[in-house]
């Protein structure tokens, strides 16, 4: 069985990939939404690894957003797909890349103890602006704080450097530059360019979904394999 591991970025839940989940497995692929916020990106990727590492064959690994970090330093992918995505090389992190717009940043709200979360209102416009009202209403209030650090971790690994890996640039996105984007889209196989903001899964699934079965369907074809 054809298996998906969809990773989200900070600040957003597995719920956030719903609708994407459910269009894959009513095709019959197996998708795992592992949990992120568990205090580094080391926590982070150790938990995408124990997914990857459950299912029987490699399967096609998206990150999205500060999920990009995290799946850069998984091992045992079949396939990386960065989705407005950090592709990090060495000694990177997606804070030295300056990866947060400055209406982003705006949006970033401090915490007590440390923690930092999104005012809802700058959230709905920086992550889900291209996005019908509901759809992005939805999207704002399953957001959750984010503990320090994340953005600043340091992948063990650059598993994008022995693994076909797939870009696709947010040519709308309100919260990664897309110049940026293109320039971390250049370290990967294959590149694709939607006119759409920094989170597609909200109001157009399908896209995601057709991306996906496209690159499942390829790699068993003959010439896939």
């Amino acid at each position: 069985m054809a298996a998906v591991v969809l990773v989200h970025g900070l600040y957003h839940r597995p719920e956030h990939f719903g609708p994407v989940a459910e269009g894959l497995r009513a095709t019959g692929t197996d998708v795992v939404v592992p949990k992120l916020h568990r205090g580094s990106l080391a926590a982070d990727t150790a938990a995408v690894q124990a997914a990857v590492d459950g299912l029987q064959e490699p399967p096609i690994v998206l990150g999205h957003s500060y999920g990009g970090s995290v799946i850069t330093g998984v091992q045992g992918a079949g396939h990386l797909v960065y989705l407005a995505a950090f592709v990090l090389d060495v000694g990177e992190s997606a804070a030295s890349l300056g990866g947060a717009s400055r209406e982003l940043q705006e949006a970033i709200s401090p915490g007590p103890d440390g923690s930092t979360s999104l005012h809802p209102g700058q959230a709905a416009g920086v992550l889900f602006g291209d996005n019908p009202e509901p759809f992005a209403a939805r999207a704002v209030g399953l957001l959750r704080a984010q503990a320090p650090g994340c953005g600043r971790g340091v992948p063990e690994h650059q598993s994008w450097k022995h693994t076909p890996s797939t870009y696709v640039v947010c040519a709308q996105d309100r919260a990664i530059d897309p110049v940026l984007q293109r320039t971390l889209a250049t370290r990967c196989t294959y590149v694709h360019e939607w006119q759409t903001g920094h989170s597609p899964f909200v109001g157009r699934p399908h896209l995601i979904v057709e991306l996906l079965l496209e690159l499942i369907a390829s790699s068993m074809s003959p010439q896939g394999s």
